[in-house]
Order: structure tokens, then C-alpha cells, then sequence
């Protein structure tokens, strides 16, 4: 089969992260990967190909047609093909969606009446599927859901202690973060550990538990802002301090909304940023970074013990995500303590983000896994269009 080229797309309401792969039947090659953001009152493009790195930025105000069209003339500027079809990361599929599948005109109206279950995302993600309509109409397009991953967990894994009205309605813990948790798996090949724990670590946050190479369990539930504290979201609250703040602060929805999304976690704790990297760096001399860091890397750990009692056991810890991947300090700390389930790291291999870090006499293997959210859209849009044996040329 001729190669065909693959524009994977993760539109949020401030940015459009995007990404270019050929593919063929027996090989996956990236093109070109970018973003245009609102920085400011101004629009900041960059894209890196192997020839060249692109940065530009400009006065336009951010919308996501024209961030696609802005994105598009670069890469055409930069000699690289016009997509033969488009995959699209959305943050929420609903209960009824476990696969990717091809955007219908049908499946656009089921995503609209899924916006009170995702009101941060889905709206810009929608705009996203529009603007691709208007910029490439030829071009079929797939949508990829970070939920679809988690779909099989066991219903006891699933259900809220809520009556079975709201189950039926829809309201369950969905997880997310699952193409990342899926090309996890994949790399780890058709016979992975019978017990694993993944670490998505970044801006947001969470962990999987997968059992004989099937979700079992996650810490984010009905929305992305549960499970543990992360970079802005609170993580689980006591329900009793929303009412708290409703009633006697005189908060409203949308003030709940910025102190759960966008005030807390560990830029509410630190006082000075979200940026893992930059805690690290200050904690020595602020308490506040200090103790945000403290309690991000208390609360994993805790989370990793909950996990592997699902699982009875643990065979495998990975680290994934910005911070999974690159901070060395925060997967010490997370393992510090966890010596009771054979993770014992190895200094020098953890400092050096080397793939194995544990010690090599520990019975727990803990691995450092570079995800691709991007390649798994990738692959899971030319197998929708072109190909439906196709695994991806890695496994």
C-alpha cells in the first residue's frame, strides 16, 4: 500500500498541539511536530521537522480555524504533504465508546450532548473536527478517546456509591490519559507483567492499573480532576469542602471551577507555580515549594500502595509524562517507602532517566517509558481508514 500521511490533532481552547507521520503497512515515520498558542495577546506557532525548526509568533488573537490554517501554510512552506486523513485526541467518549472509530456527522452530534461530561475540552475539540472540515474536506477523519482505554474495567472499579440512576445516566469513573497508558502497553509487548502500575506524570496527572494486560483500575473518575493533586486540579476533595464553599463562602459554579482547575494542586500549595522543575529548584530555600513537592510525590506513593492492592501484588512500575519521564527527584521520593514491594531504585540509573532504573536485585522491575500520545492517534487512524490489521510497524 502507497504511504499515507497522518496529521494527529490535540485541540484544547488555547492551543493546537498537532503532529505529521507517514505511515505505511511495515513502517511509521514522523514528519514534523508543532503547536500554535496564545501567549499573551499574541499567537506563538512552532514547528520541528528534520530539516528545520520553526518559530514565529504574531498579533492574531487564537482561534482554532485559524490556528489550523496557520499551521497548515507552515507546513506547506516546509515542503511536507497534505494530510490523507486526520486523528483527533478527545478527552471523553462517554460510556458508549471503547474504540476509536470515524467521525460522522452522526458521532459529532453524540460528542455535543456529551459536553456536560467534559465543558473544559469537548467544545474546543468539536471546533477542532469543524475547522478540519473547512481546511481539508477530502480528508476523513478519527477520533481517539482518552477514555476508551478504561472502558473495561470491572464495574465495582467503575461505579460510584451513587444510586444506580446516575450510573445509568452515565456518571462513573472514566479515567483518562489512555492513548498514553495504550502506547504504554504497546511497548511493552504482547506479554507484559501480569501486575503493572503506570505513572502518567505531567501538568495532569494519574496512574492505571492493568492485570494480565487489562485496565483493572485509575485515579481519575468522572473527570479529569480527580485522583491525586497535579499541577493546577485539586485532585479528590472531600465533597464536604465544596459544600463548605458554597454555602458559606457563596462560591458559584464558576468560581469552583477556576479554584479546582486552575488555582490549586501544586501551584496552590507552592504559591509560585505549577512547574515541577522549577519546585525542585526552589524547595531548598521556599517551604511552600517544598511542601508541594512533599505532598504530590506522599501522594503517589499512597496511590501506588491502593493500586497494587487492587492488583494483589506488583510486578512493574512505570513512569511516563513530562514529569514521569524527566524528574529524577520525584520518582525517588515516590519510591522511598515502597521498599516492602520490592522497589528498590538505583541512584545512578535513576539520575540518568536511563529505561530500567530499579536496582537489579529487586523483585518489582520500575521503568522510565517515554509515551507518544501522537503515534498511538497515528496508528489508531490508519488502521480506521487503511489498514484494520494494522499494530503499528513497533508492535
Amino acid at each position: 500500500m502507497a504511504p499515507r500521511v497522518i496529521l494527529c490533532l490535540n485541540a484544547g481552547s488555547s492551543s493546537l498541539k498537532f503532529a505529521l507521520y507517514q505511515i505505511t503497512d511495515g513502517s511509521e515515520t514522523a514528519l514534523a511536530q508543532g503547536a500554535v498558542e496564545r501567549d499573551g495577546q499574541c499567537a506563538r506557532l512552532w514547528i520541528h521537522s528534520a530539516q528545520q525548526r520553526i518559530e514565529r509568533s504574531g498579533k492574531d488573537a487564537f482561534s482554532l480555524s485559524a490556528a489550523l490554517h496557520q499551521a497548515a501554510r507552515e507546513l506547506e512552506r516546509l515542503k511536507l504533504p497534505d494530510p490523507d486523513a486526520v486523528g483527533h485526541r478527545l478527552v471523553h467518549g462517554g460510556p458508549n465508546h471503547a474504540t476509536p472509530v470515524r467521525i460522522t456527522d452522526a458521532l459529532r452530534e453524540e460528542l455535543r450532548a456529551l459536553i456536560p461530561f467534559a465543558p473544559l475540552h469537548l467544545p474546543a475539540e468539536i471546533a477542532g473536527i469543524e475547522s478540519v472540515s473547512l481546511h481539508f474536506p477530502e480528508a476523513p477523519q478519527v477520533a481517539c478517546f482518552d477514555t476508551a482505554f478504561h472502558r473495561s474495567m470491572p464495574e465495582v472499579a467503575q461505579r460510584f456509591p451513587l444510586p444506580r440512576a446516575f450510573w445509568d445516566e452515565g456518571v462513573r469513573r472514566y479515567g483518562f490519559h489512555g492513548i498514553s497508558y495504550e502506547y504504554v502497553m504497546r511497548t511493552l509487548g504482547q506479554t507484559p507483567p501480569a501486575r503493572v502500575i503506570i505513572a502518567h506524570l505531567g501538568s495532569g496527572a494519574s496512574m492505571a492499573a492493568v492485570r494480565d494486560g487489562a485496565p483493572l483500575d485509575t485515579t481519575m473518575g468522572f473527570t479529569p480532576c480527580g485522583g491525586f493533586m497535579m499541577g493546577t486540579r485539586t485532585g479528590d476533595l472531600d465533597p464536604g469542602i465544596l459544600l463548605y464553599l458554597l454555602q458559606q463562602k457563596s462560591f458559584d459554579a464558576e468560581h469552583l471551577e477556576r479554584l479546582i482547575n486552575e488555582q490549586s494542586g501544586l501551584l496552590g500549595v507552592s504559591g509560585v507555580t505549577s512547574d515541577m522543575k522549577t519546585l525542585l529548584h526552589r524547595r531548598g530555600v521556599e517551604k511552600d515549594a517544598a511542601l508541594a513537592v512533599e505532598m504530590f510525590c506522599y501522594q503517589l506513593r499512597k496511590h501506588v500502595g491502593a493500586l497494587s492492592a487492587a492488583l494483589g501484588g506488583l510486578d512493574l512500575l512505570v513512569f511516563t509524562g513530562g514529569i514521569g519521564e524527566r524528574a529524577a527527584a520525584v520518582r525517588w521520593e515516590v519510591c522511598r517507602g515502597l521498599e516492602y514491594f520490592g522497589i528498590t531504585l538505583d541512584r545512578a540509573r535513576n539520575d540518568a532517566n536511563a529505561d530500567t532504573i530499579s536496582a537489579v536485585d529487586c523483585s518489582c522491575l520500575v521503568r522510565v517509558i517515554p509515551t507518544n500520545e501522537d503515534l498511538m492517534i497515528a496508528r489508531h487512524t490508519y488502521r480506521q481508514i487503511y489498514s484494520s490489521q494494522y499494530e503499528g510497524a513497533q508492535g
